[in-house]
């Protein structure tokens, strides 16, 4: 699908990003993925994103982003497809060209390995990504890469296939700046960390779809809290909020890195285990894992007394 098509379409529903699986040893599991991202497929997402933050991009070689893009690009059709891409300005651009080959739709384009630069240097290694691919692109603005209105404004100017812009700051003001000055030429994609919780705010600034980790593992729960976002359902916003998410994420603050860890831990407590996280990240302990599946449990409790399958 052309760019503009593909941001049309993520923007319309909810979007997760696949974790990768990884046996004792470390290693993609090709099999297992690919049965997990067909099933992700096969409910109402709005898109999926290999190898993204959720799916370990940070600790994959850009070979294995390759492969695991070509694996998820045979299983996943009829929905957008998109794939982390980062690090250097070289290595961003080698990726972007490998996984345009291996069958992505889109890129999401993450920071900047480790340095700072300028707003003429991000712009600069921005374009030289857009510029190396036909697939649609969308800028993740967070940590060390972070850019303004007028830098974003610019590049739409000259690259038509930037057509997203994933918000992972928290800065209201800034993303407020950007969709006043762009208004509906890119497609907004909330990016914070359990990104359910600052949804019903971002709605309204533009921000029609988000990245949703805990589809991984609840995907009627998550489909329906999103439903519930965009109807502007305050009730059955604030029951999600304090009946899981919050407690989710008071869970996910007891150790550095447990978002990407949490998530693989949720796909255990359901019987799809996905293996274990990448080092340098690891694991919840047993007592985690146990408060994780209890409130997986009171969540699909309350699913099915509202009549939805849960995981």
């Amino acid at each position: 699908m052309s760019p503009n098509e593909m941001a049309k379409t993520i923007g319309a529903g909810l979007l997760s990003f696949p974790v990768t699986h990884f046996d004792e040893n470390q290693q993609f599991i090709e099999g297992a993925y690919r049965e997990h991202c067909a099933w992700l497929a096969s409910y109402d997402v709005a898109g999926l994103f290999a190898a993204g933050g959720t799916g370990e991009f940070f600790s994959l070689t850009p070979t294995e982003v390759v492969t695991v893009v070509k694996a998820a690009a045979q299983e996943v059709k009829g929905i957008p497809l998109l794939s982390g891409c980062g690090y250097g300005t070289a290595i961003a651009i080698e990726m972007a060209k490998g996984v345009e080959g291996a069958g992505a739709d889109g890129i999401l384009l993450l920071p900047p390995y480790l340095t700072n630069a300028t707003q003429e240097g991000l712009e600069a290694h921005i374009e030289a990504v857009c510029k190396a691919t036909g697939l649609g692109v969308i800028v993740y603005n967070r940590d060390n890469g972070i850019i303004d209105e007028d830098t974003l404004a610019r590049l739409c100017d000259r690259n038509p296939n930037l057509v997203g812009f994933k918000d992972g700051v928290g800065d209201i003001e800034l993303m407020m700046r950007v969709y006043a000055k762009m208004g509906d030429r890119l497609t907004y994609v909330g990016g914070l960390p359990t990104a359910e919780t600052f949804a019903p705010a971002y709605l309204e600034m533009g921000v029609t779809t988000y990245s949703s980790a805990i589809f991984n593992f609840m995907p009627e729960w998550a489909l329906d809290f999103y439903a519930a976002v965009r109807a502007r359902d305050t009730e059955t916003i604030m029951n999600g909020l304090r009946d899981f998410v919050i407690p989710y994420i008071t869970l996910r603050n007891k150790g550095k890195g447990y978002a990407v860890s949490i998530v693989k831990a949720g796909m255990k407590v359901i019987g799809r285990d996905a293996g274990p996280v990448r080092l340098p990240l690891t694991d919840l302990n047993p007592a985690e894992l146990a408060e994780l599946a209890a409130l997986i449990e009171k969540a699909n409790g309350s699913m099915q007394a509202k009549g939805l399958k849960a995981a």
